[in-house]
């Protein structure tokens, strides 16, 4: 009996028929996640309800040595939960019910196949919201904001992820329900809840989490504007900052994805502009009037060519509206993009944003640049159609161009989406064969045998190899033979 006949009758067990998918067409709506360009049918889906089934699946899964990648709501964008040939896709998308809210503690209780969107949603009558919002906010899960450190436009203030929530239970390959993290604001020993949050399910299955909730703001304001150069734009941002305020959202749009999204939304954003900046101040009314005086002049004195505020609350929510559709909006210009992600610090802004363009000339392809500028978080959209042919290849090649300047300049290979399939050869980049070799280690604590999201994010010496980037670290020897994890 092969292994998927042994495992399908061990599953039989302990789901019912209408959650385990075996048909080829019952597949294909899970052949990848927001990364088209990858593209694998999994062996079988589960789609759970409970933590029991799901420690069933895992330790069936482990004893046949079976590989595991768990999916929320499939919106990832660095092919993270790409299924696995000869493995289970563990769909987690019916763990969506918001258990609890407790507004004296300021917390949630959810599953992790609750959209983001939703938390908000459920605390706005008592005055609360949670702070990261993704763009894919209306759809992504907060199972996958946790696995891959989820970001937004108000991150800059009110931080990532990993600084919104507090507890989470996960449930490990061996099938066991493990609790991290607590019910107070710090633990002591090792932080596991940081370890976790990022890790890209391949250290354990999230299938419950506790987020922080905030007091909404007394007053929230906007200020838009408009340059004729980007380089001046980006200047502008580190301004903001070495003068000391900190934005709730600070974010950057070029040409391109200025009009693609005016086209889309209509927003009301300049359609002359070369570049504008969002700019957001929240806090006391007393206390975002004098800031808003402050980054008026900041942004004057930086060659802004117009300085608008937002006239009323309508007008702020249109600001961002235009913001957060850009990326469906360039899809309406292009057959295909391929949506980016690295980060810098911000001094590096006018120089990498020049760097890019460079780029964009030779290789003869186009880029809107759609990012989180008062962190550095990058977001370059580069527009190719995939029926040409070469022409994804081309893409790809150029996209970890722009990798590799973020590390050269300081940065990091990803902000928020997370390394997944898309930036793995780059991970040769960025880190050395010691903290490789760590990475590994860590992974084989939790999956020794490792069968979670196998193939992802941590690259093995193989992988670098192919990469070509064995030397690249001050003419070190070659990587020490890693897990082929």
């Amino acid at each position: 009996m092969t292994k998927k006949n042994q495992l399908l009758q061990k599953l039989h067990d302990c789901l019912p028929p209408s959650a385990i998918l075996t048909e080829t067409e019952e597949l294909h709506p899970y052949e990848c996640d927001g990364l088209s360009a990858y593209q694998h049918l999994p062996m079988l889906v589960v789609l759970p309800e409970t933590i029991k089934q799901v420690q069933s699946i895992l330790r069936h899964c482990h004893a046949l040595e079976i590989p595991v990648v768990a999916r929320g709501t499939g919106t990832g964008l660095s092919g993270g939960a790409l299924p696995h040939e000869e493995g289970v896709l563990l769909v987690l998308a019916k763990f969506n019910q918001i258990l609890e809210i407790d507004p004296e503690q300021r917390t949630a209780r959810v599953q992790p196949g609750v959209r983001n969107l939703a938390i908000t949603q459920a605390a706005d009558h008592h005055g609360l919201y949670y702070a990261p919002d993704p763009s894919s906010q209306i759809a992504c899960s907060i199972g996958g904001n946790v696995a891959e450190n989820a970001g937004g436009v108000h991150c800059l203030k009110y931080g990532l992820t990993v600084h919104n929530i507090q507890q989470i239970k996960v449930v490990s390959i061996e099938g066991e329900l493990l609790t991290i993290g607590g019910s107070g604001l710090d633990d002591a020993g090792f932080d596991l809840l940081a370890l976790m949050t990022g890790s890209e399910g391949m250290l354990a299955v999230i299938v419950e989490v506790v987020v922080k909730l905030l007091p909404k703001p007394d007053n929230a304001q906007v200020l838009l504007a408009a340059f004729d150069d980007i380089e001046k734009a980006g200047a502008a941002v580190g301004a903001i900052i070495a003068e000391g305020i900190i934005p709730a959202g600070l974010e950057m749009m070029d040409e391109l994805a200025i009009q693609a999204s005016e086209d889309f939304v209509h927003a009301g954003y300049p359609l002359d502009a070369v570049a504008i900046l969002l700019c957001e101040l929240d806090g006391s009314a007393i206390e975002v009037e004098s800031q808003i005086h402050t980054v008026e002049q900041i942004l004057n004195h930086h060659g802004a060519t117009e300085v608008r505020s937002a006239s009323d609350e309508a007008e702020r929510l249109r600001f961002w509206q235009g913001r957060k559709s850009a990326f469906p909006a360039v899809g309406r210009i292009s057959p295909d993009y391929y949506c980016m992600d690295g980060t810098i610090p911000r001094k590096h802004l006018p120089t990498v944003l020049g760097r890019i363009s460079e780029l964009s000339k030779q290789y003869g392809l186009r880029v809107a640049n759609v990012f989180h500028a008062g962190d550095g978080n990058l977001h370059p959209l580069i527009l190719y159609d995939a029926n040409q042919e070469g022409e994804l290849e081309r893409t790809e090649e150029f996209g970890g161009k722009i990798l590799e300047l973020c590390v050269e300049v300081g940065g990091t290979i990803t902000g928020e989406h997370g390394v997944g399939m898309e930036k793995i050869g780059q991970m040769c980049v960025q880190f050395d064969s010691v903290e490789l070799t760590q990475f590994h280690a860590v992974k084989a604590a939790f999956d020794d045998k490792g069968l979670l999201n196998p193939g992802k994010a941590v690259p093995t010496l193989h992988r670098c190899a192919e990469f070509g980037a064995m030397h690249v670290h001050h003419g070190e020897l070659p990587f020490p033979e890693l897990p082929r994890f």
